[in-house]
């Protein structure tokens, strides 16, 4: 599809109020998207395991105006209070999106979100934030025009957290998401996320995802920033490639069930995506000394056992650590014996891919 089919004929349908809800959940890349273009155009594509636990609720209440408004109108509310530190976000949210939504300004909107994670958790929220949040705008388009295939409404939706935040385009379905134009991978876009259209063995379809909490302060440098250090970066070719090569050799690896290369590809991208900020101008570093600890904590535990247990990272030191679900009880109580001490207070989630976003019933509020 292409973006000028995400700008809508006027609508048959006309709603007054109502209410909808979904919940989205986050998603991990294993082939990692850094670096990006104007409007949210990735400079690589990616690849991500969709999780299921770690996610957003978010209700959104909506009520026309007796005349369309000038400005966006909109209350929001954060685990039940009101959170105005994060209305400048939704508002560039909400300007990126009118032209494909030009309903936005008829309507006040009431929006109540809540993350099954904790709060400053160090788990990026934007992915499942942002997917929840375009879904539910989605719902409310869907009303207005009933006639939008499911097809669409996925890809719309997608397309449309991807202007949130990039990697929220991969959080609307599961269990393997492709953001980012491939030629090796039917179907693949800048636009927006898809379902993983090749072949996956079994054995990825029930990976399991423990996430420690290493450090769950602020981090120094904001993912926008990181992505904007990749313009002039020296070595932004050869890691762009890189991501194409990577994406290529895991079509094979999905395909036989190779846990060994899923492995060295998925560590290779991980430390790669650090090793860009620590090249970068300005450089810095997110990974905390606990961080490495747990990497070479892992890496014995690998050798001695022959475990196909190996990790990821974010833009950040908290650690991802991904296991087969054959191997889950040896695993966790590795975690919880040896690694839960680097650990901040000791805290980690445990979560498995799963299956993407879900809408949950609501009555509507008179």
């Amino acid at each position: 599809m292409t973006q000028e089919e995400f700008i809508p004929l006027p609508y048959p349908n006309t709603v007054v109020e109502g209410v909808v809800k979904w919940k989205s959940p986050s998603n991990i890349a294993l082939v990692k998207y850094w670096g990006k273009k104007e409007n949210q155009i990735p400079a690589n594509p990616s690849i991500s395991f969709t999780l299921n636990a770690c996610a957003t609720t978010t209700k959104v209440s909506y009520k026309k105006l007796n005349a369309k408004g000038t400005d966006f109108s909109f209350d929001l509310f954060f685990e039940g209070k009101p959170k105005e530190g994060f209305k400048p976000k939704i508002e560039t949210f909400l300007t990126r999106i009118e032209e494909y939504l030009p309903f936005l300004k008829n309507y006040h909107f009431t929006i109540e979100t809540s993350n099954s994670f904790p709060h400053s958790s160090g788990i990026a929220s934007s992915a499942s934030a942002m997917s929840a949040l375009a879904l539910c705008f989605m719902s409310l388009e869907k009303e207005l025009n009933p006639d939008m295939t499911a097809d669409y409404f996925k890809n719309k939706a997608s397309f449309l957290a991807r202007l949130g935040s990039g990697s929220a385009c991969r959080s609307i379905e599961g269990t393997l998401v492709q953001w980012g134009k491939h030629k090796n991978t039917s179907g693949s876009t800048n636009l927006y996320g898809i379902k993983y259209p090749n072949k996956v063995h079994p054995i990825f379809k029930n990976y399991h995802d423990t996430i420690l909490l290493v450090d769950k302060g602020q981090k120094q440098v904001s993912s926008t920033v990181g992505h904007n250090l990749m313009h002039n970066h020296p070595y932004a070719a050869q890691r762009f490639a890189q991501a194409h090569k990577n994406l290529d050799e895991l079509e094979t690896v999905f395909k036989e069930g190779n846990l060994k290369r899923f492995i060295e590809i998925v560590e290779s991208e991980a430390l790669t995506l650090h090793a860009m900020m620590m090249t970068s101008m300005p450089y810095f570093i997110l990974i905390k000394p606990n961080t490495l600890e747990i990497i070479n904590k892992i890496w014995e535990f690998r050798a001695i056992t022959k475990l196909n247990i190996c990790f990821t990272l974010d833009a950040g030191a908290n650690i991802h650590i991904l296991y087969p679900e054959s191997e889950k009880e040896q695993v966790y109580q590795f975690i919880k014996d040896k690694l839960v001490v680097y650990c901040e207070n000791e805290q980690y989630l445990c979560d498995r891919i799963g299956v993407g976003a879900k809408q949950i019933k609501v009555k509507s509020e008179k």
